[in-house]
This record gives C-alpha cells, structure tokens and sequence, in this order.
C-alpha cells in the first residue's frame, strides 16, 4: 500500500513537470530526439524541385508520368531511464533532496517521450542493478516510472555507473535513448588517516568521479545516444560554515568530525570540488556525452531547455 503523502508528491510532480512539457519542452524533445531512419510513405506525382533519385522508377514505367516515392519519418523511439539510488541521493540541504530532483527530471523526459508516442524504460541502480521496469508507452506507465524512483528501496547504498551501462547494452538491443540521472559520486572507502584528507575533496567522503570509467561511457554511447543529468547540492560545492560538525558517508559509513569554521579549509575544499566537478565533464565530453548538470536549490527548466537548444544547434550544423 502506497502512502497517501507519497501519493501527493507524485500527483504534484505530475501537475509540474505535465505544464513545462506542454509549454516548452515536448516540442525540443521531438525536433532534437529523431527516429532511426525513413520509412515508405506512398507514391505520389513527380513536382519540379524534387529529388530525381526519389523517382519510383516501376510506377512511373507504368502510368508514362513521373512519380516519386514518399518517406516519412521513423518516429517511434524508446527513452531509458538510468536512475542512481545510492545512499548520497538522500541528501539535501533544502526542501528538495537530490532523489526527488532526480525524479521530477525523469518526469519531465518521460511525459515529453510518450507525448511524442514514445516509449519509457526505467533502470534503478546503487553498486547494482536495483530494478529494471521494460519500455512502455502511456501516463499511467510513466506515473509507476515516477512512484519506484520515490518509493523504491534499494538493498545497495553504494554507486557503480558502470554496472547500470553494461546492464543497459545487454538489455536493449535496439539504439535508445539512455539518460543516466545521477550524482556520480562513487563509494570509495577511505582508511582512517587518509579521512580528513579525503574529506577536502567532498563532503561526504566519496569519490566524485566513482567507478565511472571513459571505456564504459563510450561503449554505452557508441550503442545508443547516452546523455548524463549531474544532481547536485550546493553543499557538495562549498562548505557552510557552521563551526565543528559530525558527518556520515551515506554510502559507506564513514564519520568523521571537521571544523567548517576554518575559512582556509572551506576555501581549499571549495577549490578541490570544482577541480573535480572539471575532471567529470572533461569525461563526459572526452566519451562525446551530452551533460545537463541541475542543483536542488535551482529551477532546472532553463538547465534542460539550454541542453535542447544547444542540441539543435548542433544538428542543424551536422
């Protein structure tokens, strides 16, 4: 039995995300996700201007007029969904935890996908696949994709992109699209003394850049047309600076006490973060991923509608 206030939060994220997709977005999603290929239309009469390799050379033969062959489209497409539910994703210095970011940025695809008649796909992942649910069309499909990204517990807390992207190739033969929603920090596992070293680096004591290796993203993307959703909190970008506090790897355990007082230390964490988060799209963009990073304390329209357009840019150049 599914708790009623959980129940609100679906139906709230429904009414949300249904309005960006009808204002904005499911128009972006169509002109920048296209089809596999063309599929025969009809024939229709030959009319100055069009291209004289369409020519149906067999009816044109037999009604002594040229005719050429019409194609459409091949529209139908499927959109997976790769969603972390490791430990981190708990975490939220707001209103909104970096899970639930995550699962009204899997709403706001989803309804664009099967808007366009598309189908939807959910992979759940920690170190593990957690759940796979297969691809589907229709509202009712997509409320059940948005209910086990909130309601779903994993039996893992740790975080392995590359268990999710192998899963993904085995399962889907067909080229889809595959959007990994996720934080990417990883379940490293410092030993005592390297803790408050190690903690310089992220708040939390894991690895930004986790197992994630450039082999796996590029094999994935090579497969289907792969784009990364980077959750974050601002937290995990600058310290705050509330004196001595106790914190607690939600993925591995770990507890250590740091002064955030220290402006030295908020300065030099600070620093190290954005080195990372760098490293982490220079991987992106070295495996040719499209990245939309989006913040628990931002509107993540504007982060969604700047990746269709610059989306659409690119095509009209290619």
């Amino acid at each position: 039995m599914i708790p009623r206030e959980l129940l609100k939060k679906i139906r709230q994220i429904e009414l949300r995300t249904n309005r960006l997709v009808t204002e904005t977005l499911a128009g972006q999603y169509h002109s920048v996700f296209k089809g596999q290929g063309m599929n025969f239309d009809e024939v229709r009469e030959y009319q100055p201007g069009d291209e004289v390799r369409a020519i149906d050379w067999n009816v044109t033969a037999r009604m002594n007029h040229p005719f050429v062959k019409k194609f459409v489209e091949e529209r139908e497409l499927t959109l997976m969904l790769i969603v972390d539910l490791s430990g981190s994703g708990l975490f939220g210095s707001g209103e909104q935890s970096k899970r639930e970011l995550s699962a009204e940025i899997a709403s706001v695809l989803a309804f664009s996908a099967i808007r366009n008649n598309d189908k939807v796909g959910l992979i759940l992942f920690t170190d593990q696949v957690e759940k796979f649910i297969p691809p589907r069309k229709g509202r009712r499909h997509v409320l059940r994709v948005i209910r086990e990204i909130l309601y779903f517990e994993p039996r893992r807390t740790g975080t392995d992109v590359n268990q999710a992207l192998e899963f993904l190739i085995r399962v889907c033969a067909h080229r889809t699209i595959a959007v990994v929603i996720s934080d990417f920090l990883g379940q490293s596992r410092p030993t005592r003394p390297e803790i408050n070293a190690h903690l310089r680096r992220k708040v939390v004591l894991s690895d930004m850049l986790g197992q994630t290796s450039l082999t796996a993203l590029r094999q994935a993307n090579r497969r289907h047309d792969v784009v990364a959703v980077h959750v974050t909190d601002k937290y995990e970008s600058e310290l705050p600076a509330l004196g001595r506090l106790v914190l607690k790897d939600a993925e591995t355990g770990d507890v250590v006490e740091v002064n955030t007082g220290d402006e030295r230390r908020r300065r030099a964490f600070a620093e190290r973060q954005k080195r990372t988060q760098g490293e982490l799209l220079r991987l992106f963009r070295s495996a040719r991923i499209d990245t939309i990073r989006v913040q628990t304390d931002e509107p993540y329209a504007a982060a969604l509608g700047q990746f269709f357009e610059t989306r659409e840019k690119r095509r009209h150049r290619g």
